[in-house]
Order: structure tokens, then C-alpha cells, then sequence
């Protein structure tokens, strides 16, 4: 029986796409986020700097995460991590660097751990008693980058300084060590920063910085002294007593400056070599360029004569004396003291005259015939002679005097030696002693007994004279002076009547009452009276000048 659903038509169904779905907006910030993250990473990777290894022998103060690496006081990096070395001998120190200093991670840059130091030449570190030690870093010269590097022990005298490094040599190192000072003019510019053996063996290298701008007095021409602690020298020309600081009187120092003779005022460059001198007098002699030699034999004591003592004519030094020895004469026999002198020809010709100049060089630089000639001829004429002389009383040092003495035996240079010989006069020392000896031998020649025996009989007749003295002494005391006094008192009583009779003769002469005076008055008053009456004469004698003769003349008024 068929279906009756069969013919009814049933829908047909439609098969429909499912849309697909936008995204959330719950997701948009996450994406963001991520996003940002990444640009950060991005942004933080390009700013870091290099990341460098630096060993060192110990970490002292070093902490990781707290431990910064400073270049002239401004932080370029910091420590990441701390950790020994593979074989435990060391410790590796791991340092973040920023960007901006990546260009100083150079080869030959230096690391070093700051921290306070106090020392005689200075005090430095001290701002890390507070902030903690932190490494200091010193840029280098290549161009070469480089991520390794090992820590140096000790800071870099010249780290961040400005001025050059000089190399002196010397024979040794004497009391100098790394830090002593160097002065100029008495001025502190430098320090000693390094020595070394050199190669050979023979001599001491003594690296020297000198800070600017005083690198700018460093010429080619420049001479380094010692002045280690205080410089005592004793010679002919007395005790010299020199210092420059404290400091190079406890640890010693050096010193520099050009001599005056030198004019060449080139700038020495770095690294340049220059010798190191004991003193400032050796430092600063000039170097003759001409020089002879000559031989003195003295036939007295040495004593007090070193090599260096100076060699004068007319207390001028041309010279210095180089060699003190003995000959030995085995012919005679003797043992003589030989003295031997360099003379620098051109000191004469500073003090020549301009116009002579030119004949006094010839005569000194001519052939030794000539020369020898002409000094010969100053021996035979003048007297020339060689003598010693004392330069100070206090250090009893001696020194070579060429002087004249005209009074001297003659005498003649010898040529036929290795070197001309010169005469020579015994010093004024030795003549003294001479006259001495002679006096003390005259002295022993006198007849001291009987002198003795003599005074002691005079002695004694003066001590009897004394005695017979001192007798009337008492006598007149005893017997004279009673009288003597008596007669004072006489005498004392004699002139007291003497002052009562002047003064009864000044009442009756003197005073205004007195009869003397008014007799004295009278006579006065008749004395007034006779010269007008002769007053009175003469004029009747000048009118009448014939009455001497005929008589005085009758007044006719009374005759009538």
C-alpha cells in the first residue's frame, strides 16, 4: 500500500556559510601592549653600550649592581657582576657601558679601582670615604675596540692631566720613588710616575710627567738634578745648604731648568731622553769646548784637595781639578803627589777685551809650541807659579791659585811627560808653618837655665825691694801723717785768718763809709780843681803868649 506522505512535497533545506567573526575588542589592548614591549626592547638594545670583562687581582669595594666606572667624574657604566677567574687567581669583573662611551672601549684604555690614598707626595680618593669605591678609567690612543681588559693595581699618576712624559737616566735610583716631585724654579709641576732597569743593566730609566703648561720649559737643552732631601756640599768654597720641599726633603725630588748658555728655546718633545745630574752646580756647568790639561807636583801635604776643586788665575776660575795621584820615582827614590788640572781657555776670553779678543783666541787655541811658549815666557818674565790655597777656614778645603811671584826661584815647564807640568810654589800655609818652626827652633836654641836661674834671682831681689817698700810705707803712715795733719790743721787756721783779714780790709777800703774811700774822694775833688786851673793857663798862656816874658799884663778896665 503506498505511502500517502509520498506525494506530499517537503522544503528542501539550504545549506548556509557560517560569517566569519571580527575580532574582539578585548584583544586590541594586549596587542598594543606587545607591541610597545617590543619597541622598548627594540629601543633599550640600541642604547645599551658594550659589555666588557675587566680583571682584576682583588675586588676590594667592588659590588655588583652598586660599583660605577667614572671618567673625569662622570659615570659611564656600572658593574653587573662580580666572579673569580677560572683558575681562581683573579677576579673577572662584568661592566655594562653606555652607549656613549662605547667609543672609548679602545685596547689600551686603562681600569683602575679608586679609593682614598695617602701618601707623601699627596692625598687623592678622598670623595670615596663617602660615595664607596668606584673604578676610574683612563681613554686610550687606538682605534682598535676591545671588550677585555685587565685592571691596572695603581691609579695613573697622569690619568685625566694634561702635559708630557720624559725619560731621564741616571746611574741609580738613589732615594726617588713613584710620586716623588718635580719642581721648577722651586714650583711643584710634576711627579715621578715609573722606573725601570734598562736593558744593559748599566743605568736606571725615571719616567717624569710634568703637568702643563710647565711642559712648555722642558727645551732640548734642558738639565734634570737631583735635589733628594737636603743637598749638603763642602768645598773650596765653603758649606752649601740646599732644599726644595718638604716633600723632597723626606722622599727626594727632582728639579729642572736650562742653563743660561743655552739659547736654543725648542720645546723638547714627549718621550724625549735627557741625563739626570747629582746636583744643580754639575747640572748647570758649562761644557767647555776647548780644554787642556796639565800636571802640578806639590811637595806638601793633599789634605783638603778633591777632584772638582776650582783652579783660578788671579781669583778667576778657568779650570778645575780633574786627578789626585802619586808618582813613583824610583831613580831618586820618592813618592810625589801629582795634581792634575783641566784649563778652559775660552773662560779668558770673557773677560778680554772686545778689540783683543780675537789675539787672545789665537794665542789660546794655536799649536801647543806657541802656547807652550807663551806660558813659558809668563814662568821666565812674570813669575807664574802654581800654588794651593785655602778656600774656607770652616771646611779646611783647598783649591789651585795661579798667581805671580816674581820673588820665585826660576823654574821651567816640563814638556817631555805625557802631559806639560807647570811650577809650582809651596802654599802660604807652609810657609807659615816654615817661619813657625824657625821660631821654635830659635826658642830651643836659648839658654831657658840660666834665663830661669836669672829671673828667679831677680824675683827674689824684687821681692826684697817690695819688702823694704812696704816697710817705709808703714813708717810714713805711722810717723809722717800725725805731723802732716797737724800741719793741715795749721794751715786750715791760717787761711781762716787770712778770709777774717779780707774781709775787715773790704769794710775799711771797700765799703761805702769807709775813711780809704773818703779820702780817696778828696783827693779826687782837689785833683778836679788843679786841671781847671791848668785849664785855665793855658788858655791865658795861648792868648798871652809873651807873658811868660814881660809878666802878666795889668786889666786896663781896672786901671782906670
Amino acid at each position: 500500500m503506498p505511502d500517502p506522505t509520498d506525494d506530499v512535497e517537503l522544503p528542501q533545506a539550504t545549506v548556509v556559510r557560517p560569517k566569519r567573526s571580527r575580532i574582539s575588542i578585548v584583544w586590541i589592548i594586549p596587542v598594543l601592549a606587545v607591541l610597545v614591549g617590543i619597541g622598548i626592547a627594540v629601543q633599550r638594545i640600541r642604547a645599551e653600550g658594550p659589555t666588557i670583562t675587566i680583571v682584576f687581582r682583588a675586588a676590594e669595594g667592588i659590588e655588583a649592581g652598586k660599583t660605577f666606572i667614572k671618567y673625569k667624574d662622570v659615570i659611564i657604566g656600572q658593574v653587573k657582576t662580580v666572579q673569580f677567574t677560572e683558575d681562581y687567581q683573579n677576579v673577572e669583573v662584568t661592566a655594562k657601558i653606555s652607549k656613549r662611551a662605547a667609543g672609548l672601549m679602545v685596547e689600551d684604555a686603562q681600569f683602575w679601582v679608586v679609593r682614598p690614598t695617602i701618601s707623601l707626595s699627596g692625598i687623592s680618593g678622598l670623595n670615596t670615604l663617602l660615595s664607596g669605591n668606584y673604578i676610574g678609567f683612563q681613554a686610550g690612543t687606538s682605534t682598535v675596540e676591545d671588550t677585555d681588559f685587565v685592571g691596572l693595581d695603581k691609579a695613573p699618576f697622569v690619568a685625566g692631566r694634561l702635559g708630557h712624559v720624559y725619560t731621564l737616566k741616571a746611574d741609580d735610583l738613589g732615594s726617588l720613588a713613584v710620586g716623588s716631585p718635580v719642581h721648577y724654579r722651586h714650583l711643584p709641576v710634576g711627579q715621578v710616575v715609573s722606573f725601570e732597569l734598562a736593558p744593559d743593566g748599566k743605568s736606571v730609566e725615571i719616567q717624569v710627567f710634568v703637568s702643563a703648561p710647565y711642559d712648555n720649559f722642558v727645551r732640548l737643552g734642558t738639565r734634570f738634578w737631583r735635589v733628594s732631601g737636603i743637598g749638603v756640599s763642602v768645598d773650596a768654597n765653603g758649606l752649601d745648604i740646599r732644599t726644595e720641599s718638604l716633600a723632597s726633603l723626606l722622599v727626594g725630588g727632582l728639579s729642572f731648568d736650562a742653563p743660561p748658555f743655552i739659547h736654543d728655546t725648542t720645546v723638547a718633545p714627549p718621550d724625549s731622553v735627557f741625563p739626570l745630574y747629582g746636583d744643580r752646580a754639575t747640572a748647570m756647568k758649562a761644557r767647555d769646548a776647548i780644554t787642556r790639561q796639565y800636571v802640578l807636583r806639590f811637595n806638601e801635604s793633599l789634605r783638603g784637595l778633591a777632584v772638582g776643586a776650582p783652579v783660578t788665575y788671579l781669583g778667576v776660575q778657568i779650570g778645575e781639578v780633574v786627578d789626585i795621584g802619586f808618582d813613583f820615582e824610583a831613580e831618586r827614590p820618592n813618592i810625589a803627589p801629582r795634581v792634575t788640572i783641566t784649563f778652559y781657555p775660552e773662560r779668558l776670553l770673557v773677560f778680554s777685551d772686545a778689540n783683543q779678543q780675537a789675539r787672545v783666541e789665537q794665542t789660546l787655541k794655536s799649536d801647543d809650541r806657541r802656547r807652550n811658549a807663551f806660558l813659558q815666557r809668563l814662568v821666565d818674565d812674570r813669575g807664574l807659579r802654581a800654588q794651593l790655597r785655602t778656600g774656607s777656614l770652616l771646611t779646611g778645603q783647598l783649591y789651585v791659585a795661579f798667581d805671580y811671584f816674581p820673588k820665585a826661584p826660576k823654574a821651567r815647564m816640563v814638556l817631555n811627560g805625557k802631559l806639560p807640568e807647570l811650577p809650582v810654589v809651596a802654599s802660604g800655609l807652609v810657609d807659615l808653618e816654615a817661619k813657625l818652626a824657625s821660631i821654635l827652633d830659635k826658642v830651643d836654641k836659648l839658654p831657658l837655665d840660666q834665663i830661669a836661674t836669672e829671673l828667679r834671682r831677680d824675683l827674689a831681689s824684687l821681692d826684697e825691694t817690695l819688702t823694704g817698700a812696704t816697710g817705709l810705707i808703714r813708717r810714713v803712715d805711722t810717723e809722717l801723717v800725725p805731723t802732716i795733719k797737724a800741719d793741715l790743721e795749721a794751715l786750715r787756721g791760717a787761711i781762716g785768718s787770712m778770709e777774717r783779714t779780707l774781709k775787715n780790709a773790704d769794710a775799711t777800703l771797700l765799703g761805702p763809709d769807709a775813711p780809704a774811700q773818703q779820702e780817696l774822694r778828696d783827693a779826687l775833688n782837689e785833683f778836679t780843681r788843679a786841671a781847671r786851673s791848668m785849664r785855665v793857663f793855658l788858655d791865658y798862656l795861648e792868648r798871652h803868649p809873651e807873658s811868660p816874658i814881660r809878666g802878666k799884663l795889668e786889666d786896663k778896665s781896672v786901671a782906670k
